[in-house]
């Protein structure tokens, strides 16, 4: 069975389909179609993953066809033990994003939800590309729906965070291109990733190489200082493109580190390390710091996530085990624990129609099944043990303390920050006094709304208590990338 092809063609072939047959007077019909193309576009990643063996680090479930041939492009998938849990991770936060806006998006609903189901079908092809080219294409062509989502479906601002999130992606991608372009002549007119591995280059060519995908990659995760697009984009997104940006598209910058970076530069990555330990620790302390001062609940998780995200590029340039299997296991818990923070914020939004703290205050006295959630996400968003939000910066910690005693405590200290701004947010909007009218009249959750919560905890817990099947599928993979990248010469 074509596993990924159905992964990826499958949501899309749905995301069509709702734009060519839906109707603004049919919006049930469109949430309808929507949930069954999510739910088929999951349940055939489940097979990658019960069918996966943790004993090999080569791709699997590959397709290997040619797709133009004049210039040896072909459309070449396969995962491996670094890959796989993404591709089941993009698919189900798409049937979050389905159920997260069932009642809420009332305005051109089929298209709403075509564009969303589109763009995990594409993200699913740039987690499974072997072909360089073919990743190009997906990486990029995820960059419409989103920007279509924000501009149509968000708020006051929303052409202005549109334009900027769109501006900024592309502006870097187009050295990745240039690089694709250089790797494709320097391999004897191949497109073959795992071939551009194997390339004997000069320190000089990895190095243009390195910082060409650096360009393109840490704009995506976003980096400091190039992050300035994300907090915006949050701000005005819709939930459901809240959830989508945190959860899976920050990701797809981490992982071309991985693809790309590290072992197509390897010599250029050590040299060069530094600068990223360097920039990931502005992030993780910087951005948290920043994140402390923020009045907007969307905000503040949109900063959270960019100090989150450093924690994996931090560990990348760790060139160990645990530095990259924990950035690998925090891109996952991020993506649980992320999703449910901004679902949270949605569902107070909804109500109140505010994203200020300040509009909140004692919502646990109305909103007590929902309050019990929202308190436990902000634990885990906190890096409280036993939530898939400590794992993985735990890891990266260890990693660091090993690498550089120094390093791995400044890691740690973010630990503090993310205490502090998570708490507070929990503090002033969640415990107290009921503080306004707005806040008396809330309902607590509905069963849709509850299920969807109930299920993101789940996750987060399991996650956090029994890290065990996440690790020894990644394990392999990484222990072979960290072979062929070598072991640090500092």
């Amino acid at each position: 069975m074509a596993y990924l092809s159905l992964a990826i063609w499958i949501p899309i072939a749905f995301g069509v389909l709702l734009l060519a047959i839906g109707r603004d007077d049919q919006p049930q019909a469109a949430r309808w179609i929507g949930l069954i193309g999510a739910l088929i576009g999951f349940a055939v990643t489940l097979p990658l993953i019960t069918g996966f063996d943790t004993t090999t680090a080569a791709l699997q479930f590959q397709e290997n066809f040619a797709w133009i041939p004049r210039f040896n492009i072909r459309y070449h998938l396969g995962v491996d033990g670094i890959s796989v849990w993404f591709v089941l991770l993009t698919a189900f936060i798409s049937i979050i994003v389905v159920l997260a806006g069932w009642e809420v998006i009332t305005d051109r609903a089929h298209q709403y939800i075509g564009a969303f189901l589109i763009m995990s079908g594409l993200t699913v092809g740039v987690f499974s590309a072997a072909d360089g080219m073919l990743f190009y294409v997906f990486f990029e062509a995820t960059l419409i729906p989103m920007y279509i989502i924000i501009g149509i479906w968000g708020g006051p601002r929303r052409v202005y965070a549109a334009i900027k999130f769109f501006l900024y992606t592309l502006a870097g991608s187009l050295l990745l291109l240039l690089a694709l372009i250089f790797l494709y002549y320097k391999s004897g007119g191949s497109f073959d990733i795992l071939t551009w591995h194997k390339l004997p280059l000069p320190i000089g060519a990895q190095t243009m190489l390195f910082f060409a995908f650096l360009a393109a990659f840490a704009v995506k995760v976003p980096m400091w200082p190039v992050h300035t697009w994300l907090p915006d984009a949050h701000v005005e997104a819709p939930t459901g493109g809240s959830i989508v940006l945190a959860a899976i598209m920050l990701k797809l910058g981490a992982y071309g580190f991985l693809r790309f970076s590290l072992p197509i530069a390897p010599d250029a990555s050590h040299e060069w390390s530094g600068l990223l330990i360097t920039l990931s620790l502005i992030a993780v302390i910087y951005i948290g710091l920043v994140a402390m001062v923020q009045t907007d609940m969307k905000k503040l998780v949109a900063y959270s996530s960019i100090a989150h995200m450093g924690f994996v590029t931090l560990g990348f340039f760790f060139f160990s085990e645990l530095g990259i299997s924990g950035g690998l296991v925090q891109m996952v818990s991020h993506g649980f624990v992320s999703g449910a923070m901004f679902l949270s914020i949605g569902v107070l939004y909804d109500r109140v129609h505010s994203r200020e703290i300040a509009s909140y205050g004692g919502v646990a006295n109305t909103m007590p099944k929902f309050a019990a959630f929202a308190v436990f996400f902000g634990m885990a968003n906190a890096g409280l043990p036993g939530t898939a939000g400590f794992i993985g910066e735990w890891m990266v910690i260890l990693g660091g303390v090993h690498y550089n005693f120094w390093i791995g405590m400044l890691a740690a200290s973010a630990l503090i920050f993310g205490a502090a701004y998570t708490l507070w947010m929990v503090k002033r909007v969640y415990f107290g006094d009921v503080a306004n009218d707005h806040v008396r009249e809330l309902a607590d959750v509905n069963a849709r709304e509850f299920a969807l919560l109930a299920v993101l905890a789940v996750c987060a817990l399991a996650m956090g208590l029994y890290p065990k099947p996440f690790t020894d599928v990644m394990h392999v993979s990484v222990i072979e990338l960290i072979r062929h990248v070598g072991v640090s010469k500092l």
